[in-house]
């Protein structure tokens, strides 16, 4: 029978070998822990870059788009220039002025010494009347064109285009004003609005 003992470890090698146990263990974690931050950042990273990448074409392609919309420069001139054609002809103009005291200039020419009473209220007021009628039944029907031809536009034009709010409301009070111009110049040429004066007996 043997009876040899094997001798018990000593306390310091057992502390010591379980400090490396736990050592190597904490260094086990910390790798993993370190590893998995790396991964996540390194998503974050492409995610971030994506994001990057589709806002830029995003910008890329909303700048391409404002550069292939027209400006409507032209369609928003012709609009206020038909607005301000029917202001003036609703309000008068120089042109329609000189054009007024010309045609009374030549009636009166034509007048004889004999002419009656009615043939001179003719001569002063009914044909100046009607020439200024005219002058700015020309000017509404031209404010009516341009405003109309303006508003047409798209439809002849690419689907896409659409014209600016501001631009089809002045469009359209030129229309309003130039209609009522016209109205105005049938009424006063034809004295409908306004009876040609008469003299007495």
């Amino acid at each position: 029978m043997d009876t040899t003992k094997t001798p018990a470890p000593n306390a310091a090698e057992a502390d010591t070998q379980v400090d490396l146990e736990k050592s190597e263990t904490t260094q086990d974690a910390a790798a993993e822990a370190k590893a998995d931050a790396d991964l996540a950042a390194a998503t974050d990273t492409d995610a971030d870059s994506a994001l990057t990448d589709a806002d830029l074409d995003d910008d890329f392609a909303e700048d391409r788009a404002d550069a292939e919309q027209p400006s409507h420069v032209g369609s928003a001139a012709f609009a206020i220039v038909s607005a301000g054609l029917s202001v003036v002809a609703l309000s008068g103009s120089w042109v329609a002025g000189i054009v007024s005291e010309r045609a009374s200039v030549a009636a009166r020419l034509e007048l004889s010494q004999a002419a009656d009473a009615n043939a001179q209220i003719a001569a002063q007021f009914v044909d100046p009347w009607h020439t200024t009628a005219m002058v700015n039944g020309v000017f509404s029907a031209l404010a009516l064109i341009i405003a109309t031809f303006v508003l047409a536009l798209p439809a002849f034009s690419t689907p896409e285009r659409i014209l600016p709010t501001w631009v089809r409301s002045v469009s359209w009070a030129g229309i309003g004003l130039g209609a009522l111009g016209v109205l105005l110049f049938v009424l006063m040429y034809f004295d409908l609005l306004l009876a040609i004066p008469k003299a007495a007996a």
